[in-house]
């Protein structure tokens, strides 16, 4: 199970369409479609339950997936955020030039 198809996942499951989900992610249908199986094989277990043009639905599999799937993608989120905090430089003081020689600096 990789994150990205949790993502496609997610948006599959909110909008329960495959088109609109190919939309949003601003991606082909084909590679939605793809990720959803891909995911499906990787779990054993099919998550959605598809009758032709009709809308398609969650299976018990894809609902319980649904719930952990948001549960996960905020804890990544979370801590990818944080992750970035931590590693951004931290700022310190100004510094200031002088009239003096050049290339000498005060800390103001």
């Amino acid at each position: 199970m990789e994150l990205q198809h949790l993502r496609v996942f997610r948006e599959v499951a909110r909008e329960l369409s495959f088109t609109q989900a190919a939309r949003n992610l601003h991606c082909a249908q084909s590679t939605v479609t793809g990720q959803i199986k891909s995911l499906e094989a990787s779990l054993n277990a099919t998550l959605f339950l598809r009758r032709g043009r009709c809308p398609i639905e969650l299976t018990e599999a894809g609902a319980v997936l649904q719930a952990r799937a948001e549960q996960i993608l905020q804890v990544v989120d979370t801590t990818s955020r944080e992750v970035r905090n931590a590693a951004a430089p931290r700022r310190t003081p100004a510094r200031r030039r002088t009239g003096g020689r050049p290339g000498l600096l005060l800390r103001a």
